[in-house]
């Protein structure tokens, strides 16, 4: 009997089929992991190259092991690959605590990852979803439980490439970024995920939903236009600052209320952000761009404030108020253009370079932390030095001259007249500019060549995390910046006084009057010109030439017309015929010469009994 091609043969496809979705304890979860750690620790005794475990056609990751680990997971089928990226990250935090053993560990770790994304790929597409976004929580060391949470957040926070990077993966993620899969809020904050197409009627009042504006597609374009609109009021606050030093004019105009206004909305989106991420998910969670835009909303407060202290006071005093708050104003631009990037980084282009910076940024604080130490040496020298003649100067006049030195900006006359100092100074150049920098650009250049040499793994890691990140925080009512501020002062306080029922009512009436636009234009667009939906807006933005199906039409054509008239034939040689030669790939060399042997050794066993009967005859 041939077999199928993922390597399962009809009794283990129906096993997999007729597994429910279960929720099974978290002791029970916690057994499964670890028979799959001592089945891996069994696969993988030794270190082994890591290529030949991600091998597509790897000699240790062979159908009959996947099929092994099936049968392993008993009924729990549907919590393997969870349970294999829980596995993963346990031996993850094994490699990184016994330095001795990492290679192992690490070998150990991918194996896990490789085989959570096999076990996805063999199966059935009905249950795929249900695998990659069931929640599901363990027991962890300590006796308590875990958070709850799915194989797909799991493999985000730990950062699994191979996994994340899968078709079937992207399937569902892509489901989460265009609505088609959604979100259903349960008791004690638990979220449960299921297709949209289930809760709604396919007609434009059917999709006026508030609930739509969680979706991470429109959220995002939400985002663009709101921030282009914060970056044209920021630059009409701060053009003329030295027209608000006349007294009389000295009060805030419009844009800097418009500013402020939305700062506020951004600073608490913020905050809401990080308090439920911390409670209900974990501090990995957080990302560069998280302290990116804290960073922002302090020095915005700080601003505002300053405004304010000018505006309340007179004279000399409210000058020099007003133009400190624009001084710290000024220091905000940089990274107001900065988070443009984040918004665009749904674009490959942009996410990857944005991977780039990221890991480049991890790899400096190597280099920072080198500089701080010497910094700190350097500095205390050279102010002993110039202390030793009896007379001293500030501190931060030495930390000026460093750090001028640090950016190729010497000034060697400082100490000319005094060797000691002048020596030491000549070390702090040779250590920082010839040495440290040189180690910073070997950093810079590693990081570099890691993410370019995979950059479409991580670069579809990266959009996992954006689109898992954008739904994650369980708010059942979402209202964008600056709108949540009506949210938080009209809406939250009846939370407390009306019943549930009809708080979600008043959500869902104010959030269709607030946002009646946006949501027609997205009901229209699902309705009406959904490529998924209608074939010619599909045809138009696609070329319908490409990616055609395998069907038995295109494997064996059949000439119509002039052509079949004049006898021509392209099948003289029929489909299955001619794939008999071909290679299997699905194999690697290793295991086709071993199945080969196996087949010989088989056949001579035959010969062997067969010439054993007619010897005794």
């Amino acid at each position: 009997m041939p077999q199928p091609a993922n390597g399962l043969d009809t009794e283990d496809q129906a096993s997999l089929t007729s597994v429910a979705s279960i929720a099974p304890s978290p002791d029970t979860l916690t057994k499964l992991v670890r028979r799959l750690r001592t089945l891996t620790l069994t696969l993988v005794p030794v270190e082994v190259p890591l290529e030949s475990i991600a091998d597509p056609t790897s000699r240790l990751i062979t159908p009959q092991v996947i099929k092994a680990y099936i049968a392993a997971a008993g009924d729990l089928v549907e919590a393997l690959p969870y349970c294999l990226i829980r596995a993963r990250k346990e031996f993850m935090w094994d490699a990184n605590h016994n330095p001795a053993d990492y290679e192992e560990n690490l070998c150990r770790a991918t194996a896990c990852e490789v085989l959570a994304r096999r076990v996805i790929h063999v199966s059935p597409p009905d249950r795929m979803t249900s695998m990659m976004s069931t929640r599901y929580t363990h027991r962890e060391a300590d006796g308590d439980e875990g958070d709850k949470t799915s194989a797909l957040e799991m493999a985000v926070d730990s950062h699994c490439p191979i996994f994340l990077s899968s078709s079937e993966a992207q399937d569902v993620v892509n489901d989460l970024w265009r609505g088609q899969l959604v979100q259903r809020h349960n008791k004690d904050h638990d979220v449960d995920f299921m297709p949209y197409k289930d809760t709604y009627k396919d007609t434009v009042w059917g999709h006026m939903d508030p609930d739509r504006l969680a979706v991470p597609k429109y959220q995002n374009v939400f985002r663009i236009l709101i921030w282009f609109f914060f970056l044209f009021v920021y630059s009409q606050a701060v053009r003329e600052p030295l027209d608000k030093q006349d007294p009389d004019h000295s009060d805030l105009d419009a844009f800097e209320v418009i500013m402020y206004v939305m700062a506020l909305a951004f600073a608490f989106e913020d905050i809401q952000k990080l308090f439920k991420l911390l409670l209900f998910v974990s501090w990995r969670a957080l990302s560069f761009w998280n302290f990116v835009s804290f960073a922002t909303d302090a020095l915005l407060v700080v601003a505002f404030s300053l405004r304010m202290a000018g505006i309340g006071s007179s004279g000399e005093r409210s000058r020099s108020l007003l133009i400190q708050s624009f001084q710290w104003l000024s220091f905000v631009a940089p990274l107001i253009c900065l988070e443009i990037i984040p918004i665009f980084d749904g674009y490959k282009y942009v996410g990857t370079m944005q991977i780039c910076v990221a890991r480049m940024l991890q790899e400096s604080g190597i280099f920072f932390g080198l500089l701080a130490l010497l910094g700190i040496g350097f500095v205390q020298g050279l102010y002993a030095l110039d202390a030793a003649d009896g007379s001293t100067e500030a501190p931060l006049e030495v930390i000026n001259l460093l750090v001028q030195a640090l950016l190729q900006a010497p000034n060697y006359d400082r100490w000319s007249g005094w060797a000691p100092g002048l020596l030491l100074y000549y070390l702090w150049n040779v250590a920082t500019v010839v040495i440290l920098l040189n180690i910073l650009i070997s950093l810079f250049s590693s990081a570099y060549d890691d993410v370019v040499q995979d950059a479409a793994a991580e670069y579809l890691a990266y959009f996992a995390g954006k689109a898992v990140g954008m739904i994650r925080a369980p708010d059942e009512y979402i209202y964008p910046a600056p709108f949540n501020l009506i949210e938080l002062t009209l809406i939250a306080p009846w939370e407390y006084i009306i019943s549930p029922r009809a708080y979600r009512r008043l959500n869902r009436f104010v959030m269709l009057a607030l946002f009646c636009l946006p949501l027609l234009a997205i009901a229209i667009y699902e309705t009406q010109l959904d490529p998924s939906k209608n074939r010619w807006v599909h045809d138009w933005l696609t070329n319908p030439d490409q990616g055609l199906e395998d069907t038995v039409e295109y494997r064996d054509p059949e000439v119509d017309g002039e052509d079949a008239a004049k006898g021509l034939k392209i099948s003289t040689v029929p489909f299955e015929e001619i794939v008999k030669v071909f290679p299997d790939s699905t194999h690697s060399s290793e295991a086709t010469i071993i199945k080969e042997i196996r087949d010989l050794k088989k056949q001579l066993e035959e010969l062997k009994q067969l010439l054993v009967e007619k010897n005794t005859q």
